[in-house]
């Protein structure tokens, strides 16, 4: 065996599996002893390994056995020769239990044999079962054996792959094999005599499927995706392919190579990369990607096993998809040299002109998204270069308005450049720099006043036609020759004029500071200037006047009205002045009273305080209540002075112990006299008794309704059922009624009690008839006595309730009734009724009286 260990292979030893056989140090692999070889091959696994790094190599060694021919009489030592007629060729027979006799005839177990490996081709056409090998054992000549075998592939999934027959230990494979579904197997083989008794120990069976090449080396993907820069040189790496074949990867059938069979397009060469035809990295072979010509490339990669032999191997195919990316090797250009465009003047945000450029690389990349720079003729910052998203334009802009009478033109120079740098070697081209004229617009300008605001100043109250000021306004128009003309836009209070064609501010009023139309002692007016230009233009301009304060405003008493008590010392009026005029045309103030009448001064008299208060009080002792106007002469600081005499109600009234006015007080200062108040009194109590009058009858009158209500509902009401139907005669059975509600109460003391005079006088008296006898206990509801007390109590104060409507003492005549029978009763007229109780019964029966108790007169 060869081994390289890419440097010195100095120390490295070597070692195989098995014990009869050694390799030298050149690699020779040599017996140790003689050997009778059981197999026509024989597989050794010999590993390398270096002592030092303790890195170990290991490779499979396969031998053929062949035939050598013996001298009579010479036999390998140590051995028993296997003999015996119809016995098979001895590559075939394995000898798994080895064992020696000594020479006094004993004989010494010996260590089993190792079984090398049994090797079994994959794919096998048959016929099945095939004859792997045939086990033995040398006891089998004293004892009968049976021969069997366990493990995956025998007894365990997947069962009956192997099989053995049990008295010639000849073992089979059933069915073909599959090194890429099983590699190897492990099986036991077992002896044991006619009784299950064991001979001999397991020995251990290893079955390896020789691999054949019967899978073609697949990708991983059909379609590979890589990329690379044009431009690139040769051997950049590009993208690496992979296929895996699922045979034997130490053997040919497993090792695969790659090459390229296609490429399209062939341009600019036919072999633009190549590939690696063991690893399957694409790289580029040549020079000249350039995406703007060729922007894919579509290469058929092949992978064939037998280390890429085409005629014994099998192969597949995949496509890798090459994409060239663009790198900023173009730089942009105008497609013209020069540009035009015009802007009116006073305009911003106008697009002036558009620039065009062409640029090859990728659209929409950083490689050709465009940049511009103006690098010349636009000293004051008038316009910028704004870039179109879309179309790659460049769109020169104004920013900053543009003066006709300042520059009627700009020469622009700009240059364009990408948003990413170039590629290295790449220069900028000269067609990256152009020209822009702009011409500028005239148009009419609105004329403007050089000072806006304009402040003057002067005194309130100048006289009408004063000229104040002129406020004229400038045409910026200057090559055309134009007129101004003034008019006003804004006079809140009318008190200005201005001459159309110089501008000359006159009064037209008296100019008031006081007035509601000045504002921190300043009026503002608004005048427009506009031109004769077509179209005309107009501008505004304000006017602002700072009045100064003169003393034209008389000062004013506060308060207009107080009050105070009738005698001195217990309380005072503070008064003080108010001025519309300011600082120094006000305070501090003089109050004084007049000497006319002479009265004021006689009953009043004023205390000054400070400069802008003072105080009103009464000089005599007592005054009579009221009303009292008292002038009052107030003076400012102004220069002149202005004075004003005003008047303050004063009400004097009788005041308590506090100061206060008293209510009486009050009322009587208020002008009223004595008599008069008695009399409002009067008929405020008058006033309050009619009402509570009012108040006591609505009362009583609803409480009377209310009662009537609820003694005789509209529907159960026995009088509406008579006079509804006109119906006579006929018992109280005949009718609907609840009639447990007439039943006789538990007592009849409430009735027989009653106070004198309560009882109506067509009631029939209760006491005076004896043979009325009171009816025994009966069970009713608790509240049935109540109701017919309040009912009782209704029809007493009721004049205008017929008799029917009483509470007569009479029972109802139904079963249980304690009231005799009226059966025996005739209707003839006897002397011994006695009816002259009908005439105790009021007015209502009188005419029943005269009919029955005429007695004897009838």
């Amino acid at each position: 065996v060869k081994f390289n260990s890419c440097g010195s292979n100095k120390g490295i030893r070597y070692e195989t599996n098995s014990l009869d056989f050694k390799v030298r140090a050149d690699g020779t692999v040599y017996a140790v002893h003689q050997l009778q070889m059981p197999s026509k091959q024989m597989i050794l696994i010999v590993t390398a390994w270096d002592p030092q790094t303790r890195d170990r190599w290991e490779a499979i060694a396969r031998f053929l056995v062949g035939e050598k021919l013996q001298h009579s009489g010479h036999k390998p030592k140590g051995r028993k020769s296997l003999s015996g007629e119809g016995a098979p060729p001895q590559s075939d027979t394995l000898l798994p239990w080895r064992q020696h006799q000594n020479a006094n005839g004993l004989r010494r177990q010996k260590r089993d044999w190792v079984i090398p490996p049994i090797n079994v081709p994959e794919n096998s056409r048959g016929p099945f079962p095939q004859q792997l090998v045939r086990i033995r054992s040398d006891k089998d000549k004293e004892i009968h054996i049976r021969y069997s075998i366990t493990g995956v592939g025998a007894d365990q999934p997947p069962m009956e792959v192997f099989s053995i027959d049990p008295v010639s230990g000849r073992m089979y494979v059933t069915r073909p094999m599959d090194r890429e579904e099983r590699a190897s197997y492990h099986l036991r083989a077992h002896a044991v005599d006619m009784n299950g008794n064991k001979v001999e120990n397991p020995i251990d069976l290893y079955i390896y499927v020789i691999d054949m090449n019967d899978n073609r080396p697949e990708f991983i993907n059909q379609v590979y995706n890589g990329s690379v820069d044009e431009g690139s040189k040769p051997g950049t790496y590009v993208m690496t392919v992979t296929a895996n074949d699922a045979d034997d990867s130490t053997t040919a059938n497993g090792m695969v190579r790659y090459r390229i069979v296609t490429q399209t397009p062939q341009s600019p060469s036919q072999n633009m990369f190549t590939i690696n035809s063991e690893t399957g990295d694409i790289v580029t072979v040549a020079a000249g990607l350039d995406r703007e010509k060729v922007q894919q490339y579509i290469v058929i990669v092949q992978a064939t096993d037998m280390e890429g032999n085409l005629n014994y191997g099998l192969s597949n195919t995949a496509t890798a998809i090459i994409t060239v990316t663009d790198v900023n090797d173009n730089p942009p250009e105008f497609t013209t040299s020069t540009y035009s465009g015009e802007v009116p003047e006073n305009r911003v945000e106008v697009v002036v002109a558009n620039l065009t450029v062409m640029d090859r690389d990728q659209p929409h990349s950083p490689n050709w998204n465009a940049i511009y720079r103006i690098i010349s003729g636009d000293p004051s910052g008038h316009f910028t270069v704004r870039t179109d998203p879309v179309t790659n334009e460049g769109m020169v802009t104004v920013v900053k308005a543009v003066d006709y009478e300042m520059n009627r033109a700009f020469m622009l120079t700009v240059m364009v450049s990408n948003q990413a740098p170039l590629a290295s070697g790449i220069q900028m081209s000269f067609q990256s720099t152009a020209g822009v004229t702009i011409s500028v617009m005239d148009v009419n300008e609105a004329p403007y006043f050089p000072t806006n605001h304009k402040l003057i100043r002067l005194e309130e109250g100048v006289p009408t036609g004063t000229v104040l000021t002129t406020f004229s306004a400038v045409d910026p128009d200057r090559f055309m020759q134009q007129a101004v003309r003034y008019s006003k836009l804004s006079d809140p209070a009318n008190w200005l004029n201005i001459n159309a064609t110089n501008g000359q501010i006159t009064t037209a009023a008296v100019l008031d500071r006081e007035s509601d139309y000045i504002k921190n002692n300043v009026y503002e007016a608004t005048f427009l200037a506009a031109d004769n230009g077509i179209p005309p233009a107009s501008g505004t301009g304000t006017l602002q006047i700072y009045l100064i304060d003169i003393n034209d405003n008389a000062p004013e008493l506060l308060p207009k009205e107080a009050q105070i008590c009738e005698k001195p010392n217990l309380n005072v009026i503070n008064i003080t002045a108010a001025d519309a005029d300011i600082d120094p045309n006000v305070g501090p103030f003089v109050f004084e009273l007049p000497s006319v009448p002479s009265a004021v001064r006689k009953n009043w008299t004023i205390t000054r305080l400070n400069g802008d208060y003072a105080q009103l009080s009464l000089r005599i002792m007592y005054l009579e209540a009221g009303v009292y106007d008292v002038p009052i002469i107030v003076t400012d600081s102004g220069n002149p002075p202005l004075y004003n005499t005003s008047v303050i109600k004063v009400k004097v009234c009788p005041c308590d112990e506090n100061g206060d006015c008293t209510t009486i007080g009050a009322v009587a200062a208020a002008g009223l006299g004595t008599g008069a108040i008695i009399a409002i009194l009067i008929c405020i109590i008058i006033l309050l008794t009619m009402v509570l009058l009012f108040v006591v009858w609505m009362k009583r009158r609803e409480k009377e309704r209310h009662t009537k209500q609820l003694l005789i509902d509209p529907e159960d009401d026995v009088r509406d059922n008579i006079l509804k139907y006109d119906e006579e005669g006929g018992g109280e059975e005949d009718q609907d009624y609840d009639l447990s509600q007439l039943q006789q109460p538990e007592t009849m003391d409430h009735v027989l009690n009653k106070a004198p005079g309560v009882r109506r006088v067509d009631e029939r008296p209760i006491g005076a008839e004896p043979q009325y006898p009171i009816r025994p206990v009966i069970p009713h509801p608790g509240d049935i006595g109540d109701f017919i007390n309040e009912g009782l109590r209704a029809a007493d104060n009721d004049p205008t309730a017929p008799p029917y409507d009483s509470l007569l003492v009479f029972d109802y005549e139904g079963s249980g009734s304690t009231a005799g029978s009226v059966s025996s009763l005739n209707s003839s007229s006897s002397g011994d009724q006695d009816y002259d109780y009908l005439n105790d019964w009021g007015p209502r029966f009188k005419k029943l009286a005269d009919m029955y108790g005429g007695g004897d007169e009838d």
